[in-house]
């Protein structure tokens, strides 16, 4: 299995990645007004989110989301297939991302992009990134739950620390361009969550456009369909067994964490989070 890719002291998938792009593209990678950026921390429901975004902008008409690998739709800035999908096509508007907030494109700080930033209750971040993990060779393998566990805290798992990527990010809940939502807040009334990201893109859909984004971007839909659900990828990157779009829950975590594994996360979690409002984080 691949090891990681330190870079300024981030751990980053050693497959996706290479520091030539992480060096000289993405500090000179200008980011236009009209980019629309998908941000999270991996296993957070951005693929969903993504499959949102692309439906809204056709109003529903899922023929792009059929035709077009997901990863072409909305390039991951910081891979290299992500970074010759943009070079290709300057026009790209949709873009992905799960950098934390100090390794992201500087242009995009002083820009009039619009990002949405997707959280999800760590807990079952980290059960998901664990079952993700271990099924492909993108990074090390944990061999077990109770390793990635430790991992996890530790921020010694892709994209680093969770604390320190949601912390970083959220400093910027309040600006005008930065949406946030939250994965919890999205399954219990999707509907809701599609007319948010509406008003924050300045898009308006007819009732019937809106039933057909919530039809195909529902998780059975995203399934089923081989532009969304990563089984195009190549089967020496994945192990045996691979499925990107495991469960679709919330609270799968109690299936997995021990109560001493419980008690250390919520500990930490106190620790590392302290200073937020009460009611940010919809799971607490």
């Amino acid at each position: 299995m691949a090891d990681y890719i330190w870079f300024e002291g981030t751990p980053l998938p050693n497959l996706q990645n290479n520091k030539e792009i992480l060096e000289e593209f993405l500090p000179e990678f200008v980011i236009r007004d009209e980019n629309i950026i998908i941000e999270s921390y991996p296993k957070s429901g951005t693929n969903w989110l993504i499959e949102i975004v692309c439906l809204i902008q056709n109003k529903g008409n899922p023929e792009l989301i059929q035709s077009v690998p997901i990863w072409q739709r909305s390039p991951w800035i910081e891979t290299k297939i992500g970074h010759q999908t943009l070079i290709n096509n300057e026009g790209q508007q949709l873009i992905s991302s799960h950098l934390p907030f100090h390794l992201f494109p500087k242009t995009f700080f002083s820009s009039k992009a619009k990002m949405i930033y997707v959280i999800r209750n760590p807990r079952d971040v980290l059960v998901s990134g664990y079952y993700y993990w271990s099924k492909t060779k993108f990074a090390k393998n944990p061999e077990s739950l109770t390793t990635y566990f430790e991992w996890f805290l530790k921020g010694n798992v892709p994209y680093g620390s969770w604390f320190e990527h949601t912390r970083g990010w959220l400093s910027m809940r309040k600006c005008e361009n930065f949406l946030l939502l939250s994965y919890e807040d999205m399954k219990k009334d999707t509907r809701r969550t599609i007319e948010k990201i509406c008003d924050f893109l300045g898009k308006k859909l007819e009732p019937d456009e809106l039933d057909m984004v919530l039809h195909y971007s529902s998780f059975q839909a995203m399934k089923e369909n081989k532009m969304s659900n990563y089984s195009l990828l190549k089967k020496e990157i994945v192990a045996d067994g691979f499925v990107f779009l495991r469960k679709g829950t919330t609270g799968d975590w109690k299936n997995h964490f021990t109560v001493a594994q419980a008690e250390a996360f919520d500990k930490v979690f106190q620790e590392k989070m302290a200073g937020f409002p009460p009611g940010l984080f919809p799971w607490e």
